[in-house]
């Protein structure tokens, strides 16, 4: 390798290392920030396991409708009884010492994390900013809020709609000699693990929208790959073990390709039209 290609490759290095160390001491500030509230973001955590979720509202309502459609159907299933089972408390547990200051310092960074994501994104862009044009430089502040609020969507989606449904279709197997006994690390970092998954799902469109801009990517071709797309949604998500994660993740990632494919087609860089020459007369 001659010197000339050693050098930049090296300066592109230093750049690295000074953009990560920027972002780690701003996830640093931001997970202290967060210490603060992490206890009330392990309770919210928590809600599905008292049993009182918006599937459980759903649910009443559905039976509602049961009883007035048909009573005896009603009846003869014991919906009410499932309508006023009394709430039943699912504590979590540790077993080895300091675990819980251990989940306690995990959930705090990665709420430290989401709070200084506009950092985050700052530092990545500067780092591919000087391979960019002037022009493309001024979508910094576009493509910083626009990541930051996308992130911020799927994980939210994913706790408020998604998280439930799991751990609901966990409970839905507990039975009179099988009950649930749920470890805080396994339980809460699962979580965690899913929230990432979620936030990075969901800035597919976002990077699709900057390469689509660049010229990179275009709707003609993304939208032929739209199989490709599925199977790789399914590969992504073979590598949880259950079948529902894998189900709620594949959907959703899968729906994020088809909404990336239709905002290379809005957004996407428009190519100039060539008029076919006119014969000379």
């Amino acid at each position: 390798m001659s010197e000339e290609k050693v050098l930049p490759f090296i300066e592109h290095l230093v750049e690295l290392r000074k953009r990560l160390m920027v972002i780690v001491i701003a996830v640093v500030i931001g997970m202290g920030v967060a210490w603060n509230f992490s206890s009330d973001l392990l309770n919210f955590i928590e809600k599905p396991l008292t049993g009182k979720t918006y599937l459980t509202e759903i649910k009443k309502k559905a039976y509602a409708q049961v009883k007035q459609w048909s009573p005896a159907l009603y009846d003869r299933y014991k919906l009410e009884q499932e309508i006023k089972a009394p709430e039943k408390k699912h504590p979590l547990n540790y077993s080895a010492p300091l675990e819980p200051f251990f989940i306690q310092c995990k959930i705090s960074m990665l709420a430290g994390f989401i709070l200084v994501l506009p950092i985050v994104f700052h530092q990545l862009w500067q780092f591919i900013a000087p391979g960019l044009t002037r022009k493309e430089r001024r979508l910094v502040v576009p493509f910083i809020t626009a990541a930051t609020v996308t992130f911020c969507i799927g994980a939210m989606f994913f706790l408020v709609v998604i998280w439930p449904v799991i751990i609901n279709f966990s409970l839905s197997y507990e039975a009179e000699g099988l009950q649930s006994w749920f470890n805080i690390s396994a339980y809460v970092n699962f979580c965690l693990r899913l929230i990432l998954v979620f936030g990075l799902i969901f800035e597919l469109p976002v990077l699709t929208l900057l390469l689509a801009r660049f010229g990179i990517v275009s709707y003609a071709f993304l939208a032929p790959k739209r199989k490709y797309a599925l199977l790789a949604s399914a590969i992504i998500a073979a590598f949880h073990a259950d079948l529902i994660t894998m189900f709620v993740i594949m959907v959703p990632l899968y729906l994020m390709y088809e909404v990336s494919v239709w905002v290379a087609l809005i957004f996407g860089k428009k190519r100039p039209v060539v008029e076919p020459e006119l014969p000379a007369t």
